[in-house]
């Protein structure tokens, strides 16, 4: 997303859209590889490798943007 996470920081309004779409993508690409890598490694597995996934992990985070979206307010961490 352009961000580095530090003690403290902001994703502008103008800059979330940009955040959503990156972090999408991001998920998109862990979703192919993971699904590439199941089925030459792991044919017939039970779906545990699911666990931990970065859509998993990132959907609070993703659910935030997308409601700062809709206010049109910024992220700020560490205050």
């Amino acid at each position: 997303m352009g961000k580095r996470l530090n003690a403290r920081g902001v994703i502008a309004s103008d800059e979330v859209p940009q955040a959503i779409d990156a972090l999408e993508e991001a998920i998109s690409v862990q979703q192919k590889l993971a699904a590439e890598y199941e089925t030459s490694h792991f044919a017939g597995h039970d779906g545990a490798s699911d666990v931990g996934s970065l859509s998993q992990r990132a959907f609070p985070f993703l659910n935030m943007l997308r409601e700062a979206e809709k206010q049109h307010a910024d992220i700020i961490w560490g205050l």
